[in-house]
């Protein structure tokens, strides 16, 4: 997943500036002067004291003893509004009890260096599972200054030196026993100078708070309905609009009878905004289309349903799925484009004494997101102000001043909770939408998709064909490998993009379709494990060999290889194995299982990260599956929080069956097929199994947790239903491919 780092790297002039509020706190902060105002909670508000300012900093140590501390990412429900804080309280020696947590706006800063401006807060995209890497080191510096400047207040009122005194509980302690509060310390802490560019870190065997299991600061909020998302924020005034988007890829509006609209109660304007010209960058909204304001959202939506719009259809209005397919089939007798080559295929091919073939087929998908779009704009003549479920907050600022002139630093950005991102909330073609509505309408405007809005208007995971063949010799060992894709490339109409290979195989064959494709959960892991790591299991059964001891055989001796692609620079084999092993050992592999049960295994290296599954299922004669047991192995360095890890590994594995067992999205005459859950249709809670989550004890520096459980789930799962069964599935979503009788292919 792509995502926005920021506007280049911190000075330590930039990184850490110290101050007091007006109620006597020390505040801590990338840059703190100048920021921005966000709505705070409510039980927030209610716990600063009287002329406190509004958060903007990372630590804020009230005079009383109180310890905040801001989170600064999109919590798109991957924890880092838990994980991140506790980094900061880690270093800061503060008692997790003590901390309340507040979630940062996005923050910009003017600066006199290009691009003009800088990051008051680091890196507050979600993408790509790259937060906790990015905050290992900063974020914990920033708690170590704060410590290193509370113990130095201390060292003066005790005229003590200052590497004789420690920190313990919010407190500094005297060799004699004497404590000073961090309370009592913070006003004279905030006059000292700025601490030095690296303090020294906690040894891992001193940490209280990371490797701790952690509920998430707002659990109680999320499981009784108070939790804010981005789609209940409001503002005195705020009109609100649905769109009427073209059905048709690069359509446009024909004509529009909008009389009746008119006529539904709290309807106020209709009108209609264009979308992007055919061939043109997708940079912006995604569609052309009709919008209806009103006073609210069932006002708007009615308008909407009495609106008759005659649609101008584009270029791909004949197409579909079963097109796009016999395309990418035709695609896979061309020579494509060789992304990368080793030996000699064809030597090992005719001097082989086997040879493996077979193709996978990978569906389009939509990211199906429990909260639709929606983007919340007030746009006045210098300012902005937009509160939206956002993963490129940074994207969304450069897209508002690009289409309103107002300077980046004076566009404030809200981050509320987001109910789901898995990619989609990296486009920012919602905020688009709510711009062009806000510019015409004149007043403060919230844009609201329907369910139906989002399967039908999504950046789409690619579909695609993939070709492997592997040779093997007269003792049945592995010689020639071959991996050939015939897919809709991601980097379709993507500014800066066009000319970049995915990388998804060994040669990438480009197959042209009229439809938006982007970034989903672990998108290229996702995209290609399910077809190697099944091969695997077909290539060990035409050497007679074990599938895992294949893969352990393939992985060879401890090393590290070189990997160019997100998560690298540097692959190591022995950790691969180990979630392998580990995975394999918890489902009881190599075991006796009863008749018409089956176990299989996959694992794959996504963002820096190890997982592995291993499935043991059922299948009945009849075809009916069973998932009897599910364990997930994962090895992604340092854990910052346990619980929170679990909980990633344990969603991202039921995503992945979901997604295996029921979901894609089909074309018909130019249209998406799919409109809603009863055609697009996410695993039901009672089908759903509970995962085994074992985490691999690690001490190199951790990587991200939220996409690298989605990968190995679907080829784990088909190897295991071959095992039970004899049936091979080539081809993504399962469906009914179970039905009727079992038999090897």
């Amino acid at each position: 997943m792509s995502v926005t780092r920021g506007a280049g790297p911190l000075s330590r002039r930039d990184f850490l500036s110290v101050s007091m509020t007006a109620a006597g706190a020390l505040m801590a902060s990338f840059n703190a002067p100048g920021v921005a105002h966000t709505a705070p909670s409510r039980a927030a508000a209610a716990a600063r004291p009287v002329g406190g300012q509004p958060l903007g900093a990372f630590v804020r140590i009230e005079t009383d003893g109180r310890v905040v501390i801001g989170a600064r990412g999109c919590e798109i429900g991957q924890g880092v509004k838990t994980s991140l804080p506790m980094l900061i309280a880690e270093e800061l020696d503060v008692p997790w009890s003590a901390v309340t947590v507040e979630q940062l706006p996005y923050g910009l800063l003017a600066g006199h260096d290009p691009p003009g401006f800088t990051s008051r807060y680091g890196p507050q995209g979600a993408g790509g599972s790259t937060n906790i890497p990015d905050a290992w080191n900063d974020l914990r510096q920033a708690g170590a200054r704060v410590r290193w400047l509370l113990v130095q207040a201390a060292a003066q009122i005790w005229q003590q030196p200052a590497d004789q005194l420690r920190t313990r509980d919010a407190q500094v302690l005297h060799p004699d026993g004497r404590t000073l509060s961090y309370g009592q310390l913070a006003r004279r802490a905030a006059t000292l100078a700025a601490a030095p560019a690296d303090v020294p870190l906690k040894p891992r065997s001193g940490y209280r708070i990371i490797g701790h299991p952690t509920r998430v600061i707002d659990a109680r909020e999320i499981v009784t309905g108070a939790a804010a998302y981005g789609i209940d924020a409001a503002l005195p005034g705020a009109l609100t609009a649905v769109i009427a988007r073209c059905p048709y890829f690069d359509g446009a509006v024909a004509h529009i009878d909008d009389a009746q609209a008119r006529r539904v109660p709290g309807v106020r304007q209709v009108f209609s905004i264009p979308g992007p010209r055919a061939g043109a960058v997708l940079d912006r909204n995604l569609a052309a289309g009709v919008a209806v304001v009103a006073d609210d959202f069932w006002s708007a939506r009615q308008g909407r349903e009495a609106l008759r719009i005659t649609w101008t259809v584009g270029p791909g209005a004949q197409d579909s799925s079963d097109a796009l397919e016999r395309r990418a089939a035709a695609a896979l007798a061309t020579r494509g484009k060789i992304a990368r080559q080793d030996g000699d295929l064809e030597a090992a091919r005719k001097a082989g004494d086997r040879v493996v073939q077979a193709v996978y087929v990978m569906p389009l998908l939509a990211h199906a997101t429990l909260e639709p779009p929606n983007a919340l704009i007030d746009l006045r003549a210098q300012r902005a102000l937009l509160v939206a479920s956002l993963q490129s907050p940074g994207g969304a600022s450069r897209m508002i001043s690009a289409m309103t002139g107002i300077p980046r630093p004076d566009i404030e950005i809200r981050l509320l909770r987001v109910g789901g991102g898995f990619g989609r909330g990296l486009q920012n073609d919602f905020v688009a939408e709510a711009v062009l509505v806000a510019q015409s309408v004149k007043a403060p405007v919230k844009v609201i998709w329907t369910r139906e809005d989002d399967l039908q208007n999504d950046f789409y995971r690619p579909f695609g064909l993939h070709e492997l063949t592997a040779t093997l010799d007269a003792q049945r060992r592995v010689t020639g490998w071959a991996h050939r894709v015939a897919a809709t490339p991601r980097k379709y109409r993507a500014e800066g993009m066009e000319e970049e290979s995915d990388w998804i195989g060994c040669a990438d064959l480009p197959v042209e379709f009229s439809l938006a494709r982007g970034w989903l959960r672990g998108p290229l892991p996702t995209f290609s494990a399910f077809a190697v790591q099944s091969f695997l299991d077909e290539v060990a059964l035409a050497a007679g060999a074990d599938p895992l001891a294949l893969r352990l055989e393939l992985l060879g001796a401890p090393r590290q290889l070189p990997y160019r692609d997100h998560g690298g620079p540097k692959l190591h084999t022995e950790r691969l194995a180990g979630v392998l092993r580990r995975a394999a050992q918890e489902v009881g592999y190599g075991g006796k299982v009863p008749p018409g049960h089956g176990i299989g295994l996959a694992s794959h290296f996504t963002h820096g990260g190890y997982v592995a599954h291993a499935f043991e299922v059922a299948v009945s004669a009849a075809g009916e599956l069973e998932v009897v047991r599910c364990v997930c192995a994962a090895d992604v360095g340092e854990v910052v929080n346990p619980l929170g890890l679990e909980a990633q590994m344990m969603g991202a594995t039921i995503d992945g069956l979901s997604t295996a067992l029921n979901l894609q999205i089909t074309l018909k005459d130019g249209r998406v097929e799919q409109s809603n859950f009863p055609d697009y249709p996410l695993l039901r809670m009672a089908a759903a199994p509970d995962v085994d989550v074992h985490l691999l004890d690690s001490q190199v520096p951790p990587s991200g947790a939220g996409e690298m459980g989605m990968p190995t789930v679907a080829p784990a799962l088909v190897n295991a239903i071959f095992a039970a069964s004899g049936k091979r599935i080539r081809r993504l979503p399962l469906g009914a491919q179970l039905k009727g009788p079992t038999a090897a292919s």
